[in-house]
C-alpha cells in the first residue's frame, strides 16, 4: 500500500503545491431575526483577511428599509454589518440576493427566523446567488442544507484532508486503516457535537494552530518509520487519530459556528452537518485508495524515497500553516 500511496502522492504534488498556502473558503452568512411584525434584526457577515473583505453585497427586497445606518465591524476574520430593517409586507415570495457572489468560489448561507419560532435556511452559490423566501421549511430541507454544508466543508478543508492522507501513508494494513479512520471520526464527532450544543468550547485560533501541528507530527512519524521496529504511532495509529480527532472536531465546530445553527432543529442540523463531514471524508479516502490502485498499474516508484518526499512536503505545508496561525493568535 505504501508503494501505491507514494505513486499517487508524486502525481498529486503539483496540485497540492498550488493550494498549500490557500485558506479554507468560508461562506458569507446572513442572519435575519424577526423581532416585530415584518421587522428584522439583520446581521451580514462576509469573509475577510486583515482589512480586506470579499466584495459581496447583500440585496434585500425593496420593501425592506433600514431604520438606521448599519453598525460595521471587522472581527475574527470577518466583516460584519448589523442593522434593523422594517419590511412593508411579508417576506414570503420576495427575493434576497448576494451581489458579487457569482465572481467568487465561496457560498453564502441565509438563515431567517420568524416570530412564530419557525426557521428557514437557504444556501446561495455562485451559480444561484439569490433565493425566494419561502417562510416555512420542512426539517428534511434544513437537514439537506446542513448535510451539503458539512460535505463541502470537509472537501474544501485542505488541512483536515492532509491529516487523513498522512494517516493513510503511515498505515500498511487496510483493517488498521479502517479502525484509525473510525477513531478519527468518533473523536471529532464528540467534540463537534459537544461544542455545537454548547457543552464546551475552545478558542478557534489556538485550535487551528494545533491542527496544523497534528499534521506536522504525523509527517514526522512518516520519516521515522524503520522496518521491523514499529513506533507507537505505527502500532496504535488509532490512538493518535483519536487524540488529534478531538481537536479537529473543535475545528469543525468553529466552522459550524461561522455558518450558524438554526434556532429550532439544532440536533438535526448538527447531526446532518456531521454526517456531511463524514461522507466527504469517506469519499476522499475511497477516491485516494482507488486512485492509488489505478496508478500502481502504470508507475513503479521506490517506496521509501517517495514516502520521504511526501513526508517532507506534508511537514513543510503544515509548518507554514502553523507559523501563520501562531502569528495571528494575538490579533
Amino acid at each position: 500500500m505504501i508503494r501505491i500511496a507514494a505513486t499517487l502522492w508524486i502525481l498529486m504534488l503539483p496540485l497540492l503545491a498550488s493550494i498549500a498556502s490557500a485558506h479554507e473558503l468560508r461562506p458569507a452568512y446572513l442572519d435575519m431575526r424577526e423581532v416585530g411584525e415584518n421587522t428584522f434584526v439583520i446581521v451580514w457577515k462576509v469573509p475577510a483577511r486583515g482589512e480586506m473583505r470579499l466584495s459581496l453585497n447583500l440585496r434585500l427586497p425593496e420593501t425592506c428599509k433600514p431604520e438606521a445606518e448599519p453598525v460595521r465591524t471587522l472581527e475574527a476574520g470577518a466583516y460584519k454589518e448589523r442593522w434593523t430593517a422594517r419590511c412593508g409586507v411579508v417576506l414570503q415570495g420576495q427575493v434576497i440576493a448576494v451581489d458579487g457572489l457569482d465572481a467568487t468560489l465561496t457560498d453564502a448561507l441565509a438563515r431567517l427566523s420568524y416570530l412564530d419560532g419557525t426557521t428557514e435556511v437557504a444556501r446561495l452559490t455562485p451559480e444561484n446567488p439569490s433565493f425566494a423566501v419561502v417562510g416555512t421549511q420542512s426539517s428534511l430541507e434544513v437537514a439537506a442544507t446542513y448535510f451539503r454544508l458539512g460535505l463541502e466543508h470537509i472537501l474544501s478543508g485542505i488541512d483536515h484532508l492532509l491529516f487523513v492522507l498522512a494517516l493513510i501513508l503511515l498505515i500498511h494494513d487496510r483493517w488498521m486503516l479502517l479502525k484509525t479512520i473510525t477513531a478519527f471520526t468518533v473523536a471529532h464527532s464528540i467534540t463537534l457535537s459537544g461544542a455545537g450544543l454548547g457543552y464546551f468550547s475552545l478558542s478557534q485560533k489556538p485550535v487551528e494552530a494545533v491542527i496544523a501541528l497534528s499534521i506536522a507530527f504525523v509527517a514526522s512519524e512518516l520519516l521515522k518509520i524503520k522496518p521491523g521496529d514499529p513506533r507507537l504511532s505505527e502500532r496504535y495509529p488509532w490512538l493518535v487519530a483519536f487524540a488529534f480527532g478531538l481537536l479537529h472536531g473543535f475545528g469543525f465546530s468553529g466552522a459550524l459556528k461561522e455558518i450558524g445553527l438554526p434556532q429550532v432543529d439544532v440536533p438535526l442540523a448538527l447531526l446532518t452537518f456531521n454526517l456531511g463531514v463524514e461522507a466527504g471524508q469517506l469519499v476522499f479516502v475511497a477516491a485516494a485508495l482507488a486512485g492509488w490502485a489505478a496508478t500502481s498499474a502504470f508507475a513503479e516508484v521506490p517506496a521509501q524515497p517517495a514516502r520521504t518526499l511526501a513526508a517532507y512536503f506534508i511537514g513543510v505545508v503544515a509548518t507554514v500553516w502553523l507559523i501563520e496561525r501562531l502569528v495571528t493568535l494575538g490579533t
